[in-house]
Parts: structure tokens; C-alpha cells; sequence
């Protein structure tokens, strides 16, 4: 009976759940689908620009080479994006940085709306170096400014609806870029400019929303304006617990430094969360989701799926992945993050592997390319179920509030610089490895479930403290001493 009250005293908190996500993690969701659709009308924009400026039309190398940085250079604006992450919302707390980071995705989507007015292709590389700056900025905040406000014992469920509006953005994105829509050639600069609305929504929204209330305690030592901002979001008088946790974390770092990315990559205390954050986490860039994305079109082709007809079944991909995501959510704080990513990744692995050797074998039998959309369709269903939703959650969960802002930095410039790669590779490997590409995934899939299962402590219910003592003892597993919190979170004791 008290349950489901309790729950609702948390409405102010699943609001700024909801206005963080539509200016936060949406945007790298609309951002991945919503090129795709004007790919024809921007390269013929291209060749038509070309033409007025040299009088002659580029050749296809150069447009397809333009066209292929267009792409790419949203993860190059994403990593600079989180690499700022880790100064920005310290210095400035995280509000002050998503409103400005709301100020950089309008001034791109005004770049992208009268780029073809001004006739410059290069107008459409800048908005999306600025969409790019947005979305690793906005990203990384996201997860630590709602990481920040939640209790734990909501921790995971709020975390997650990071993926959940990843998912939104993509089947937006997805939408919204159809033909009966904004698909068509006269409406592609509107449909560049989309992502200036959800900045709008949020920079509006935002300025009534308190700061992060671990922001104010720990880094501003304001202990009432954190205890004013968490009894406005949590509807709670009683915050002795955990003002007391805030208490323990800022006494571990006090008179310490804000940790820089070399004390990450170097110190020995944190050595195990590092490897936690990059290998399964933010390295599922390297599970294969988007090698089977780029396949689905070949194997829908091959199973008679008609060609206009293609983009409204990859809707229904998207559509699975939100759906399976959503489910996440509501699984994470019961079956805990370990569980779900390990044997996620270990499914993906397996089916991955039983849909190499069905395309290998697609023409012996008519029936071979529907078992392919199934197994697809399969693969993003355990992917949305495990690694999409839980790589973002667990990362909030890893490091103390010192050592987390240059850690997102980390976890940014592996997660965009890998993106940027396979963008750029991803083609030379399906030429020269065709349907085989799939097992370079499914090597990466099955080592970080081992990883997980051997290694990672689970982190459910914890507080950040107790989740530093449960890594502490792989950290100094091997140092035959005992260990004592410090400055740093932990010291060795000789």
C-alpha cells in the first residue's frame, strides 16, 4: 500500500528524468537516424553547389568523400564535447552547462536552416561538428547530473531512461525523416534544424530545476542548497541518510583536488572501474549493433521486402530497441546491471555467431533470409534488453564524485573516437570480410560477458561508497595489505 505512493513523492525527479532526455541523450538518438534519410538531396545539394561555384560537377569520389565527413564529424564534435565534460559542469555546475550546450545545438540548427540559402555545404559540416559538440556535452551531463539526484534505490531505473531516449531519438529521427514527412528534398534543411526544438524545450524547462544536489554539497560545499534541492525533487523532509553518504563522499576527497584524466588512467584505486567503464561499456560500439543495421537492408531485399518499404521496417528495429529498452528499465533495479549486460552480451554473442553461418548458407533454401530478420531482430531485442540501456547506467554507479567528471571524459573519448573509426572502416571491413564481419563482434561480446562475470562486483542498491570498498578488493587483490579510505577514496596501509 505505501509503495506506490512513495514512488509518486519522486514526481518533481522523473520530470528533470524527462526534461534532461529530451535536451540530453535524445539528441544523439535523432542525430545517429536523421541523416540518413536526406543522404540523396544533401549530396545533390553538393554536386549543385560545386556546379555554381567551379562551373562543373564534383566527381563522385569528392562528393562521396564529403558526404562520408558530414557523417563522421559528429563523433569528432562529440569527443570534443566530452573532453569539456570534464571541466564545464564542475566549474560551472551542471545546469549552467546544459543551458549553454542548449545555446550550441541552436545556433547549429540555425547553421543547418540556411545552409542552403547561403549555398555552402561547409554550413552542414559545422552544424554537425555543433550537433556533435552537443551531444557529448549533453550526453555525459545527462548521466551525471541525473546519476546525481536519484536515490539509490532508483539510481538504475533513472539512469537507464538515458538509453530510453536514445531509443526515442533514433525512431524519431526514423519517422520524421520519411518521405510523406520532412524526407523530401524541399523540407531536408528543416529536417537538419529538428534538433533545435528539444534544445528550446529544455533550456525553457530547465531553469526551474534545481542544480545536482551531490554538485552543491560535495564540489560547492553548499549543504543547504543540496538539502533544499533534494527535498524539492524528492518531496522528503527526512534526508539524514543521505546527506550522510554526501557527507562520507566529500570527506574522502576533502582537500583533495578534482581528479584529472591522468590521475584516472594512473592511480591504482580506480584501476578495476577503468577497465569496468571501457571494456563493456563504453566500448559496445564494438558489439555490432550498427553492422546489423547497415545488413537489415540487404536481408529485408533478400526476403522480398519491397525497396520503398525498407525505411518503415527499420522503423520497426528502432521500435524494438525502444521497446526492449523501456523493459530495461523496469528490470535493472531487480535483476541488477551484472546479470543483464553479462548475459546480454553473451546472447548477442551466440546469435550473432548462428547469423554469420545463415548468411553464409542464405541460398540453399527460401525460407533461410526470414530466419535472418528474426535473428535480427532478435539481436537488437537482447541488445536493448542488456548492453544498450545497462552501458549507461553502470557507468553512474563506478566512480566517486572527485574521480567521475574526468572518468565521463574517459568513457567519451573511447565511446565517439570508436564510432568515429568504425564509420570511416566499417565498409572496407564488409568488403573484405563480407557476412565474417560479424565475428570480429561477436569475439568483443562474449569477452566482456567474461569480463563482467569474473570481475564486476554488482552495484545495485549500493551507495558509491560501499560500490569503491567492493572494487577496492580487486584493486589491491594482489598488494598483501590492507586498505584504509583517504584522501582518494582508498590508500594502501603497509
Amino acid at each position: 500500500m505505501g509503495g506506490s505512493p512513495k514512488m509518486l513523492q519522486y514526481w518533481r525527479l522523473y520530470m528533470l528524468a524527462g526534461v534532461l532526455g529530451i535536451g540530453g541523450s535524445f539528441q544523439y538518438g535523432i542525430q545517429v537516424s536523421v541523416i540518413a534519410s536526406p543522404a540523396v538531396h544533401v549530396q545533390g545539394f553538393v554536386n549543385c553547389t560545386w556546379l555554381w561555384r567551379y562551373n562543373a560537377p564534383v566527381d563522385d569520389s569528392t562528393n562521396q568523400l564529403i558526404w562520408s565527413f558530414i557523417v563522421a564529424v559528429l563523433s569528432l564534435g562529440a569527443w570534443v564535447g566530452a573532453i569539456h565534460s570534464g571541466s564545464l559542469p564542475v566549474t560551472h555546475g551542471r545546469k549552467k552547462a546544459l543551458l549553454f550546450n542548449n545555446v550550441v545545438a541552436i545556433v547549429a540548427a540555425l547553421v543547418m536552416l540556411f545552409s542552403r540559402m547561403a549555398k555552402s555545404f561547409e554550413m552542414i559540416l559545422l552544424g554537425r561538428f555543433l550537433y556533435g559538440y552537443n551531444v557529448g556535452l549533453g550526453l555525459s551531463v545527462h548521466l551525471m547530473y541525473l546519476g546525481e539526484s536519484s536515490p539509490k534505490k532508483l539510481r538504475g531505473f533513472l539512469t537507464l531512461t538515458t538509453s530510453i531516449f536514445i531509443s526515442l531519438g533514433k525512431i524519431s529521427g526514423q519517422i520524421i525523416g520519411i518521405k510523406e514527412i520532412m524526407g523530401t528534398e524541399e523540407m531536408w534543411p528543416y529536417l537538419l534544424a529538428v534538433s533545435g526544438v528539444p534544445a528550446i524545450l529544455q533550456f525553457v524547462t530547465l531553469l526551474f530545476f534545481p542544480d545536482s544536489p551531490s554538485h552543491l554539497y560535495i564540489d560547492k560545499g553548499d549543504v543547504e542548497g543540496s538539502k533544499r534541492a533534494l527535498q524539492w525533487l524528492w518531496q522528503q523532509e527526512d534526508l539524514k541518510l543521505e546527506l550522510q553518504d554526501m557527507q562520507k563522499e566529500r570527506a574522502s576527497s576533502q582537500g583533495e583536488k578534482l581528479k584529472t584524466v591522468k590521475d584516472v588512467l594512473g592511480s591504482r584505486c580506480v584501476r578495476w572501474q577503468l577497465l569496468t567503464l571501457a571494456i563493456p561499456c563504453a566500448g559496445v560500439q564494438f558489439c555490432g549493433i550498427n553492422a546489423l543495421y547497415f545488413y537489415a537492408f540487404d536481408i529485408f531485399h533478400e526476403s522480398g521486402v519491397p525497396a520503398d518499404q525498407m525505411h518503415y521496417f527499420a522503423i520497426g528495429l528502432g521500435a524494438t530497441e525502444l521497446i526492449t529498452v523501456t523493459l530495461c528499465s523496469f528490470l535493472i533495479d531487480h535483476s541488477g546491471r551484472k546479470k543483464l549486460m553479462a548475459y546480454g552480451y553473451f546472447l548477442m554473442g551466440v546469435i550473432m555467431s548462428i547469423l554469420t553461418v545463415m548468411l553464409s548458407i542464405k541460398d540453399l533454401n527460401s525460407w533461410i533470409p526470414y530466419v535472418n530478420i528474426a535473428l535480427i531482430f532478435c539481436v537488437i531485442g537482447i541488445y536493448g534488453l542488456g548492453p544498450s540501456g545497462v552501458s549507461m547506467a553502470l557507468p553512474a554507479d563506478l566512480f566517486l564524485q572527485a574521480w567521475r567528471p574526468s572518468a565521463y571524459v574517459i568513457s567519451g573519448t573511447i565511446s565517439w573516437l570508436s564510432m568515429f573509426l568504425l564509420g570511416m572502416l566499417f565498409g572496407y571491413i564488409v568488403n573484405g570480410l563480407g557476412q565474417f564481419c560479424f565475428m570480429v563482434f561477436v569475439v568483443y561480446c562474449i569477452m566482456s560477458s567474461a569480463f563482467l562475470i569474473r570481475f564486476v562486483p554488482e552495484t545495485k542498491g549500493k551507495t558509491m561508497v560501499e560500490i569503491m570498498e567492493d572494487f577496492n578488493k580487486l584493486n589491491f587483490k594482489n598488494s598483501g595489505a590492507d586498505t584504509e579510505t583517504s584522501d582518494n577514496g582508498f590508500e594502501t596501509k603497509f
